[in-house]
């Protein structure tokens, strides 16, 4: 939000400069925010007044499936906000909001599928169910994608049934991504990637491989240099990787470097900072919701490949920890999702050699990955 919030005041700012006109960056900014605000500080609004509705009939609630679940919501409202009564989840609680309206109120929910990444995110279900228990007078309309298994709602749905205010509208999925403009099977290349499904991701990279170049490679500065050659004029490249990459280090790659947002993503190719100078890296907390161009993912030995199957781990302190917890796997799992599809046009995967001398790294928690991406068959790059 931030990173949106700076890029239209920077836009609204420049073309105003342009045009001789006399304006203040601190005014456009607030202008900006008039408009489009964090959901947390419409939520604290709602809380001061039970009962008053918020001026807002119509609220836009972009990566919807990220809202807190329960027990999130009231541990941080006890914990923050001295609410140790507050008994909702996020959903519900701004549904309610809306609900106050006498006459209308709209609710859009924009939801990505396979994209929560952190502990307590409740998922698109967590707000049909919501719809479900408290607001049976509600009209729904949803999209019929929804019961696709990465929506992860398909039980959240059947409480739906026999419903009569409920409509299920095609033209709600988008099924063209606006992200990857050059190739509209990106997304579903990934999902058939990460599920493990060989056959079908080498049929949907073949149809997208000439519009859409996607490359692999062991070395990292050889990843950097495709990177920048490919980039034209502003176009913007930068690196991601996984939070839990923390044997990165050896590659100078840090990922508990903090990183800020705005100067990643909007500052120019003069900027240490800026994206451009492959140096700072981004991880799925910060990429998700936005994208560059191209994008170079380096991959680490925490979602590795053993037997045939993925293999969640996390590293503390000296060694690996194997992660157990189905939710903590499937955060995992999202987390690669994000960040292999955050590029308008192409990227590169970089897989490290890793190094027989150290404990943590040794090769054969990467070539696996590396030869399951052969077999798929992403181009090596020379």
């Amino acid at each position: 939000m931030r990173v949106l919030i700076e890029a239209l005041t920077r836009d609204k700012y420049f073309k105003e400069k342009e045009l001789n006109k006399q304006v203040r960056k601190e005014q456009i900014k607030k202008d900006v925010k008039s408009f489009i605000q964090i959901v947390h500080h419409f939520r604290d609004e709602c809380i001061r007044d039970y009962h008053r509705p918020p001026i807002e009939h119509v609220t836009l609630f972009d990566e919807a499936q990220r809202a807190w679940d329960l027990q999130m919501t009231a541990n941080f409202m006890a914990r923050k906000k001295g609410r140790k009564d507050f008994r909702f989840s996020e959903p519900e609680f701004l549904i309610s909001c809306l609900d106050r309206h006498q006459d209308w109120a709209v609710i859009i929910c924009l939801v990505g599928g396979g994209q929560e990444i952190n502990t307590g995110e409740a998922g698109i279900g967590e707000w049909i169910d919501a719809l479900d228990r408290s607001y049976p007078d509600w009209h729904i309309y949803i999209s019929p994608k929804l019961s696709d298994e990465e929506y992860s709602a398909s039980g959240s749905l059947g409480k739906l049934i026999g419903r009569d205010n409920v409509r299920y509208k095609d033209e709600l999925h988008l099924s063209v991504s606006m992200r990857s403009f050059r190739a509209e099977n990106v997304s579903l290349l990934v999902k058939q990637l990460l599920d493990m499904d060989v056959s079908a991701a080498r049929e949907t990279l073949i149809e997208l491989e000439h519009k859409y170049p996607i490359v692999i490679t062991r070395d990292l500065h050889q990843a950097k240099r495709w990177l920048k050659s490919q980039a034209r004029g502003s176009e913007r490249f930068g690196m991601v990787v996984s939070s839990q990459a923390e044997r990165l280090k050896p590659h100078a790659i840090f990922v508990k470097q903090v990183v800020d947002p705005i100067h990643w993503f909007l500052n120019d190719k003069e900027d240490v900072r800026s994206s451009y100078y492959l140096e700072d890296v981004a991880t799925e907390f910060m990429i998700q919701g936005l994208e560059l161009d191209w994008v170079c993912v380096t991959w680490d030995a925490d979602f590795r490949i053993k037997d045939g199957k993925w293999d969640h781990w996390s590293f503390k302190g000296k060694k690996w920890q194997r992660i157990r917890k189905p939710d903590r796997q499937t955060y995992l799992k999202n987390a690669y999702r994000v960040l292999l599809t955050r590029a308008r046009q192409g990227m590169v995967i970089v897989v490290p050699t890793g190094d027989d001398e150290d404990p943590t790294r040794p090769p054969a928690y990467y070539d696996p990955i590396y030869e399951y991406l052969c077999e798929v068959g992403f181009s090596v790059l020379a």
